[in-house]
């Protein structure tokens, strides 16, 4: 007797609106006629819809292979080998054109390269700080192999936020990120602030790998130990059969715990729920850290 396949369900709380809005509608056409792949539409981010009508926008540079192979993650694997050296100029102009407010710069691990794609991340917040003097810009990297001169190549540049996420636990670290280090991860951060003080720095993390609610606290904790000041909490969505099972759907009460509990531990802002990505709110997120950094010097 042959057995029939049943596809997971989706929990209700997953359902999200259709896009509206005009900024959504403005910036969709101009994304159209630039012919301009954004982390928000290839993701399928689910919010997509609200990041654009609050004028922001996250895009991923030094292509679209990474010589990395996280378990959670979809982006196809291997040794581009390649640099497009006109990439900063190029994408600092489409922002431009976009009239954006807040970027967020993200890229593929790229260990095939000796300066691990830094310098093309240091060149896009330079142009694109020079073309729009008035944007934010933040920067979600890789972790450079740790190499401390890279890193302060990229926060020379100035960026507004400083983002590395360290996905998930200790204890589940090496099955979804066989090729990262969880200390290393967490030395990133707390370099970042001890090569610019004043700098936001911002860590995210997926739940649903196998995790348990107390291993999630002591990441936090972890976080708050190297000094990172914002934090965004999401459910794992297993793209493939091949990627990572998910273990459980966390539902939206137990994310508003893990929000409070993370404010209650000292985060500068802690953005969680089923659909909260690395870049969700990150306006908002910027915005709440320099407000505790100005508190801050003023005690």
């Amino acid at each position: 007797m042959q057995k029939l396949k049943v596809k997971r369900k989706l929990p209700d709380w997953f359902k999200v609106k259709f896009p509206t809005g005009e900024n959504f509608h403005e910036l969709k056409e101009k994304f159209s006629n630039a012919s301009l792949n954004t982390v928000c539409e290839e993701a399928a981010c689910p919010n997509i819809a609200d990041c654009w009508d609050r004028k922001t926008a996250t895009f991923m540079i030094l292509g679209d292979t990474c010589t990395r192979a996280c378990s959670y993650c979809n982006v196809k694997t291997g040794w581009p080998g390649y640099v497009d050296k006109s990439e900063p100029f190029r994408l600092a102009m489409t922002i431009k054109q976009m009239e954006l407010n807040y970027v967020v710069i993200t890229s593929v691990d790229r260990d095939d390269l000796d300066d691990a794609g830094s310098e093309i991340f240091a060149k896009t917040i330079s142009e694109t700080k020079r073309l729009s003097p008035n944007i934010k810009v933040e920067v979600l990297t890789p972790d450079f192999n740790g190499i401390k001169s890279l890193l302060k190549n990229v926060i020379n540049a100035e960026p507004d936020v400083m983002n590395h996420n360290i996905e998930t636990v200790r204890r589940v670290f090496k099955k979804v990120r066989p090729k990262g280090n969880y200390d290393l991860s967490m030395d990133f951060l707390s370099n970042s602030k001890n090569i610019n003080s004043n700098l936001p720095t911002k860590s995210g993390m997926m739940v649903g790998l196998g995790e348990t609610k107390d291993e999630i606290i002591q990441t936090m904790q972890d976080l708050l130990d190297h000094d990172v000041d914002l934090l965004t909490i999401g459910q794992y969505l297993r793209p493939s059969k091949k990627h990572h099972p998910i273990i459980k759907f966390y539902n939206p009460k137990e994310f508003t715990e893990l929000q409070k509990i993370g404010m209650d531990m000292g985060f500068s802002h802690v953005a969680a729920g089923p659909l909260v990505r690395s870049s969700y709110h990150a306006d908002e997120q910027h915005n709440a850290a320099v407000e505790k950094l100005i508190n801050q010097s003023k005690s």
